[in-house]
Protein backbone atom coordinates (compact mmCIF):
# COMPACT_ATOMS: atom_id res chain seq x y z
CA UNK A 1 0.00 0.00 0.00
CA UNK A 2 1.49 3.50 -0.94
CA UNK A 3 2.20 5.90 2.00
CA UNK A 4 -0.10 8.78 1.47
CA UNK A 5 1.39 12.14 0.62
CA UNK A 6 2.43 14.96 3.00
CA UNK A 7 0.45 17.49 4.37
CA UNK A 8 0.14 20.25 1.93
CA UNK A 9 2.64 22.57 3.96
CA UNK A 10 5.30 20.41 3.33
CA UNK A 11 6.98 19.04 0.72
CA UNK A 12 9.25 15.57 0.17
CA UNK A 13 12.71 15.80 0.46
CA UNK A 14 14.27 14.46 -2.72
CA UNK A 15 15.53 10.72 -2.97
CA UNK A 16 19.20 10.11 -2.43
CA UNK A 17 20.56 8.78 -5.67
CA UNK A 18 21.96 5.52 -4.04
CA UNK A 19 21.37 4.37 -0.74
CA UNK A 20 22.44 0.50 -0.07
CA UNK A 21 21.01 -1.55 2.12
CA UNK A 22 23.86 -1.62 4.41
CA UNK A 23 23.71 1.57 5.31
CA UNK A 24 22.70 2.48 8.67
CA UNK A 25 21.21 4.95 10.52
CA UNK A 26 22.67 8.72 10.49
CA UNK A 27 21.53 11.85 12.43
CA UNK A 28 18.71 13.57 10.78
CA UNK A 29 20.77 16.55 10.04
CA UNK A 30 23.65 15.15 8.35
CA UNK A 31 20.80 13.33 5.93
CA UNK A 32 19.55 16.50 4.95
CA UNK A 33 22.49 17.97 4.26
CA UNK A 34 23.80 14.92 2.23
CA UNK A 35 20.17 15.12 0.17
CA UNK A 36 21.32 18.92 -0.62
CA UNK A 37 18.40 20.56 1.80
CA UNK A 38 20.53 22.71 3.76
CA UNK A 39 23.61 22.84 6.13
CA UNK A 40 23.60 20.61 9.06
CA UNK A 41 23.30 23.92 11.33
CA UNK A 42 20.71 25.29 9.14
CA UNK A 43 18.85 21.51 9.73
CA UNK A 44 19.27 22.14 13.67
CA UNK A 45 17.56 25.28 13.15
CA UNK A 46 14.36 23.66 11.08
CA UNK A 47 13.84 20.73 13.64
CA UNK A 48 14.30 23.01 16.29
CA UNK A 49 11.32 24.99 14.90
CA UNK A 50 9.43 22.07 14.03
CA UNK A 51 9.50 22.66 10.50
CA UNK A 52 11.10 19.16 9.59
CA UNK A 53 8.85 16.00 9.76
CA UNK A 54 10.37 12.08 9.42
CA UNK A 55 7.44 9.26 8.07
CA UNK A 56 4.95 11.98 8.93
CA UNK A 57 6.09 12.77 11.89
CA UNK A 58 7.58 15.43 13.44
CA UNK A 59 11.27 14.91 13.91
CA UNK A 60 13.04 15.61 17.46
CA UNK A 61 16.74 17.12 18.02
CA UNK A 62 19.41 14.19 17.68
CA UNK A 63 17.06 11.59 15.96
CA UNK A 64 18.77 9.31 13.51
CA UNK A 65 17.01 8.00 10.21
CA UNK A 66 17.63 5.17 7.64
CA UNK A 67 17.64 5.80 4.05
CA UNK A 68 14.17 4.71 3.39
CA UNK A 69 12.57 6.78 5.97
CA UNK A 70 10.78 9.87 3.94
CA UNK A 71 12.04 13.18 5.47
CA UNK A 72 9.87 16.49 4.51
CA UNK A 73 10.24 19.78 5.20
CA UNK A 74 7.94 22.91 5.63
CA UNK A 75 6.97 25.36 3.43
CA UNK A 76 8.24 27.82 6.08
CA UNK A 77 11.70 26.06 5.42
CA UNK A 78 11.28 26.76 2.00
CA UNK A 79 10.05 30.14 2.02
CA UNK A 80 12.92 31.11 4.87
CA UNK A 81 15.80 29.45 2.74
CA UNK A 82 14.52 31.04 -0.55
CA UNK A 83 15.17 35.14 1.15
CA UNK A 84 18.68 33.86 1.54
CA UNK A 85 21.50 35.75 -0.50
CA UNK A 86 25.05 34.89 -2.06
CA UNK A 87 27.25 37.71 -2.40
CA UNK A 88 30.15 37.71 -5.15
CA UNK A 89 33.10 40.71 -3.60
CA UNK A 90 36.25 41.49 -5.59
CA UNK A 91 38.88 41.54 -2.34
CA UNK A 92 41.18 43.96 -2.41
CA UNK A 93 44.76 43.46 -0.71
CA UNK A 94 44.81 44.16 3.02
CA UNK A 95 41.31 42.26 3.86
CA UNK A 96 40.80 38.91 5.97
CA UNK A 97 38.73 36.73 4.49
CA UNK A 98 36.72 35.48 8.25
CA UNK A 99 37.38 37.40 11.24
CA UNK A 100 39.39 40.47 11.81
CA UNK A 101 43.12 39.40 12.76
CA UNK A 102 46.34 41.44 13.45
CA UNK A 103 43.80 45.01 13.20
CA UNK A 104 42.86 43.71 9.68
CA UNK A 105 39.42 44.00 8.63
CA UNK A 106 37.23 41.50 7.08
CA UNK A 107 36.34 41.39 3.79
CA UNK A 108 32.48 41.54 4.99
CA UNK A 109 32.80 45.20 6.07
CA UNK A 110 33.02 45.98 2.24
CA UNK A 111 29.73 44.49 1.73
CA UNK A 112 27.52 48.11 1.91
CA UNK A 113 25.06 50.13 0.32
CA UNK A 114 27.99 52.30 -1.54
CA UNK A 115 29.62 49.67 -2.65
CA UNK A 116 27.19 48.08 -4.73
CA UNK A 117 28.30 47.49 -7.93
CA UNK A 118 26.25 49.30 -10.41
CA UNK A 119 26.68 46.52 -13.04
CA UNK A 120 24.69 43.91 -10.92
CA UNK A 121 22.16 42.44 -13.05
CA UNK A 122 20.31 40.57 -10.66
CA UNK A 123 17.85 43.44 -9.77
CA UNK A 124 18.15 42.68 -6.03
CA UNK A 125 17.79 45.25 -4.10
CA UNK A 126 20.48 45.63 -0.92
CA UNK A 127 18.91 44.84 2.88
CA UNK A 128 20.75 45.52 6.12
CA UNK A 129 19.53 41.78 6.87
CA UNK A 130 20.96 39.97 4.38
CA UNK A 131 24.22 40.86 6.60
CA UNK A 132 22.94 38.60 8.78
CA UNK A 133 24.65 35.26 8.85
CA UNK A 134 26.75 35.85 6.08
CA UNK A 135 29.65 34.20 6.30
CA UNK A 136 32.84 33.27 3.64
CA UNK A 137 32.60 30.22 1.70
CA UNK A 138 36.49 29.89 0.98
CA UNK A 139 39.41 31.92 1.75
CA UNK A 140 41.55 34.14 -0.27
CA UNK A 141 44.79 35.31 2.18
CA UNK A 142 45.47 38.97 3.06
CA UNK A 143 47.58 39.68 -0.17
CA UNK A 144 45.94 38.23 -2.19
CA UNK A 145 42.63 39.33 -4.84
CA UNK A 146 39.37 38.51 -6.73
CA UNK A 147 36.59 36.47 -6.33
CA UNK A 148 35.30 35.87 -2.91
CA UNK A 149 31.82 34.23 -2.11
CA UNK A 150 29.80 35.35 1.14
CA UNK A 151 26.87 33.38 1.72
CA UNK A 152 24.40 33.10 4.05
CA UNK A 153 23.05 29.95 2.29
CA UNK A 154 24.04 26.41 3.87
CA UNK A 155 24.03 24.55 0.65
CA UNK A 156 25.97 26.71 -1.08
CA UNK A 157 28.85 26.32 1.58
CA UNK A 158 28.76 22.92 1.33
CA UNK A 159 28.89 23.12 -2.18
CA UNK A 160 32.39 25.13 -1.99
CA UNK A 161 33.68 23.65 1.33
CA UNK A 162 32.36 21.03 2.51
CA UNK A 163 33.86 17.79 3.12
CA UNK A 164 33.48 16.60 -0.62
CA UNK A 165 33.73 19.74 -2.22
CA UNK A 166 35.27 19.65 -5.76
CA UNK A 167 34.62 22.40 -6.98
CA UNK A 168 37.08 24.43 -9.59
CA UNK A 169 38.59 27.69 -8.83
CA UNK A 170 40.97 29.52 -11.27
CA UNK A 171 43.67 31.75 -10.51
CA UNK A 172 46.25 33.76 -11.83
CA UNK A 173 49.52 33.78 -10.70
CA UNK A 174 52.33 36.18 -11.40
CA UNK A 175 55.81 34.47 -10.05
CA UNK A 176 59.58 35.56 -9.80
CA UNK A 177 62.15 32.44 -10.12
CA UNK A 178 65.48 33.15 -7.99
CA UNK A 179 66.63 36.80 -9.46
CA UNK A 180 64.50 36.15 -12.69
CA UNK A 181 61.81 38.14 -12.92
CA UNK A 182 61.25 38.81 -16.77
CA UNK A 183 60.35 35.59 -19.00
CA UNK A 184 60.35 33.26 -15.96
CA UNK A 185 58.85 30.91 -18.15
CA UNK A 186 62.16 30.21 -20.32
CA UNK A 187 63.92 29.91 -17.28
CA UNK A 188 61.74 27.67 -15.11
CA UNK A 189 62.56 23.93 -15.77
CA UNK A 190 59.20 22.32 -17.28
CA UNK A 191 60.14 19.60 -15.16
CA UNK A 192 59.37 21.64 -12.22
CA UNK A 193 56.36 22.59 -14.20
CA UNK A 194 55.26 19.12 -14.20
CA UNK A 195 55.49 19.00 -9.75
CA UNK A 196 53.47 21.47 -9.71
CA UNK A 197 50.79 19.91 -11.77
CA UNK A 198 50.85 16.80 -9.71
CA UNK A 199 53.06 15.24 -7.19
CA UNK A 200 53.90 17.81 -4.46
CA UNK A 201 52.68 17.07 -0.58
CA UNK A 202 51.43 19.50 1.89
CA UNK A 203 51.18 19.02 5.62
CA UNK A 204 52.20 15.60 5.07
CA UNK A 205 49.07 14.73 2.43
CA UNK A 206 49.98 14.24 -1.43
CA UNK A 207 47.80 17.00 -3.39
CA UNK A 208 45.03 16.37 -5.76
CA UNK A 209 46.24 16.79 -9.64
CA UNK A 210 46.17 20.66 -10.43
CA UNK A 211 45.59 22.38 -13.77
CA UNK A 212 49.14 24.62 -14.07
CA UNK A 213 50.39 26.53 -17.47
CA UNK A 214 51.89 29.42 -18.61
CA UNK A 215 49.35 32.38 -18.80
CA UNK A 216 52.75 34.43 -20.32
CA UNK A 217 55.94 34.48 -19.50
CA UNK A 218 55.62 35.66 -16.01
CA UNK A 219 52.19 34.49 -15.22
CA UNK A 220 50.86 30.92 -14.26
CA UNK A 221 47.32 29.98 -14.43
CA UNK A 222 45.82 27.39 -11.85
CA UNK A 223 43.33 25.51 -11.73
CA UNK A 224 42.33 23.84 -8.36
CA UNK A 225 39.74 21.71 -6.89
CA UNK A 226 40.89 21.93 -3.21
CA UNK A 227 41.74 24.65 -1.01
CA UNK A 228 44.66 24.64 1.82
CA UNK A 229 45.56 27.36 3.45
CA UNK A 230 47.79 29.24 1.10
CA UNK A 231 47.77 26.97 -0.88
CA UNK A 232 49.51 28.32 -4.05
CA UNK A 233 51.76 30.26 -2.39
CA UNK A 234 53.64 26.94 -0.73
CA UNK A 235 52.98 24.82 -3.72
CA UNK A 236 55.54 27.35 -6.01
CA UNK A 237 57.65 28.03 -2.58
CA UNK A 238 58.71 24.02 -2.85
CA UNK A 239 59.91 24.94 -6.94
CA UNK A 240 61.34 27.33 -6.08
CA UNK A 241 58.82 30.15 -7.34
CA UNK A 242 58.12 33.08 -5.40
CA UNK A 243 54.39 34.78 -5.58
CA UNK A 244 54.29 38.07 -6.21
CA UNK A 245 50.76 38.27 -7.18
CA UNK A 246 47.77 36.08 -6.88
CA UNK A 247 44.28 36.55 -8.33
CA UNK A 248 40.93 33.89 -8.27
CA UNK A 249 39.25 34.77 -11.60
CA UNK A 250 36.46 31.93 -11.53
CA UNK A 251 34.58 29.29 -8.95
CA UNK A 252 33.00 26.69 -10.44
CA UNK A 253 31.18 28.53 -13.46
CA UNK A 254 30.93 31.95 -11.63
CA UNK A 255 33.80 34.06 -13.16
CA UNK A 256 34.87 37.28 -11.72
CA UNK A 257 34.32 39.14 -14.68
CA UNK A 258 34.10 42.96 -14.70
CA UNK A 259 33.38 43.63 -10.96
CA UNK A 260 36.09 46.45 -9.54
CA UNK A 261 37.94 45.61 -6.79
CA UNK A 262 36.13 46.34 -3.49
CA UNK A 263 32.66 46.26 -5.25
CA UNK A 264 30.23 43.41 -4.81
CA UNK A 265 27.43 41.96 -6.12
CA UNK A 266 24.61 39.24 -5.68
CA UNK A 267 24.40 35.69 -7.73
CA UNK A 268 21.86 35.71 -9.87
CA UNK A 269 18.45 33.70 -10.00
CA UNK A 270 20.03 31.76 -12.82
CA UNK A 271 23.43 31.62 -11.66
CA UNK A 272 25.20 27.81 -9.93
CA UNK A 273 28.38 27.25 -9.15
Amino acid sequence: MNAPPPPARFQRAPAPVRASAADGPVRLNKRMADLGLCSRREADAWIEQGWVQVNGQVAEMGVKVLPADRITVSRQAQGQQAQQVTILLHKPVGYVSGQAEDGHQPAATLVQARTHWAGDASRTRFSPQHLRGLAPAGRLDIDSVGLLVLTQDGRVARQLIGEDAATEKEYLVRVQYGDTAQNVQTAFPPAQLARLRHGLSLDGQPLKPAQVDWQNPEQLRFVLTEGKKRQIRRMCEQVGLKVVGLKRIRIGRVVLGNLPAGQWRYLGPGERF
